[in-house]
């Protein structure tokens, strides 16, 4: 279970991200504690946290300011989190102990197959798929033999389409057959990159794995610009309809 700092960094993440704190709005510690009814000791844990994921800044008396994440914020992470997983899959490639990952990873990728084969995207099939490509990614991020990787990857994750596996979907696009049509062409070609990604670190192929696994998280980012040409005044609340995913603190 998760400390109350924990908890309580989470809410006030959540409330930044969503824009229910105007930007460079002060927050301090008395009114913190009034509004979530906990102590100071609690408080002042979670704004830590908050402060080094750049969320919050500390203000030159007491308290501290919003820092609200910008759709180009978030691209800008997007583009870090790829190329830290193509050196992830890199490493991973170069291991002695990466075969003992390949069930995890082939069991994943089978499942995800499966699901597309459903040929319906509703919102429990979106988030099978989505846990099965976590399951994915973090594979991958936890069998490079690099700790860096993962940490500064969980860095970011707490912002939206920055944890580990986020996957990308519109509801407009899915409200239409034709939509759903072409989201599951996608998802299969996410998936066949999932098996080639695979099939290269198995066989110690680091060259093809690093290259690969940067194409794959490549298409986030040019799914995110096809949301900014269909909305010039795209908001981070967008990206996390987008995402599917509710705001939550990091893993």
């Amino acid at each position: 279970m998760e400390s109350i700092d924990t908890q309580l960094a989470a809410k006030i993440r959540r409330d930044i991200i969503l824009g229910n704190y105007a930007e460079s709005k002060r927050l301090s510690e008395t009114q913190l504690c009034d509004t979530h009814n906990v102590s100071r000791t609690p408080v002042r844990l979670a704004l830590r946290m908050l402060e080094n994921e750049g969320m919050i800044r500390r203000s030159e008396g007491r308290g501290y300011f919003v820092n609200i994440p910008s759709v180009a914020d978030i691209l800008n992470a997007v583009l870090v989190r790829g190329h830290l997983e193509s050196l992830a899959a890199r490493l991973m490639a170069q291991s002695p102990e990466r075969h003992d990952a390949m069930p995890t990873l082939e069991a994943a990728i089978d499942e995800i197959d499966r699901l597309i084969d459903r040929k319906e995207l509703n919102d429990p099939t979106l988030r099978l798929m989505q846990k099965q490509n976590a399951i994915i990614h973090k594979t991958i991020l936890s069998g490079c033999g690099n700790d860096y990787v993962g940490f500064t990857c969980d860095r970011i994750s707490h912002l939206p389409m920055l944890e580990a596996g986020s996957m990308v979907f519109d509801t407009q696009v899915l409200s239409t057959k034709d939509g759903v049509d072409r989201s599951l062409f996608r998802l299969k070609l996410g998936n066949s990159q999932h098996k080639i990604i695979c099939e290269a670190i198995q066989s110690g192929d680091a060259v093809r794995a690093e290259g690969m696994m940067r194409e794959h998280s490549n298409t986030m980012i040019e799914y995110i610009r096809v949301f900014e040409k269909r909305n010039e005044e795209l908001t981070i609340s967008d990206l996390i309809g987008y995402s599917g995913l509710s705001v939550t603190s990091p893993t």
